[in-house]
Order: structure tokens, then sequence, then C-alpha cells
């Protein structure tokens, strides 16, 4: 993956989503999308690193992860 697709960012501020799936132990990441980016974080570290992938990369990665791509 290409250094300008990712960048770290500060978590304030931004609407974090965690999935339904998310397990009482907090073992999951958290997304906060908007137009232009997605920002990832670890739910059980909320003020550590975000990294924060352009849109169209996030789309690419959805896309093989919806089609199964990453099943085993």
């Amino acid at each position: 993956m290409d250094s300008k697709q990712i960048k770290t960012a500060s978590a304030s501020g931004l609407d974090w989503r965690k999935s339904s799936y998310s397990n009482a132990q907090s073992n999951c990441v958290e997304i906060a999308p908007n137009h232009n980016s997605a920002a990832v974080r670890d739910s059980k570290y909320l003020h550590g690193p975000v990294i924060v992938f352009q849109a169209e990369t996030w789309r690419g990665f959805l896309t093989v992860l919806i089609a199964g791509e990453f099943r085993r």
C-alpha cells in the first residue's frame, strides 16, 4: 500500500462506530468514516494511534471484505 494513502491522526472530534459483532472484551476496531476518509483505531486504546485511509482505499478494502476474499 502506498504510504500516501495512510496517515496518522488525532481521535478527538470524530464520530466513532464499533461493530455490533464486537465481543464484551472489546477485541475489535472502531471506524470513523466521512466522505474523504475512514479513521481506524483499536477499541481497547481509545486515545492510542489512529490510522486514516483515503476514501478510495477504504472502499476497496470493504469491497474485497464483502466479497469474502479474506475467508479461510
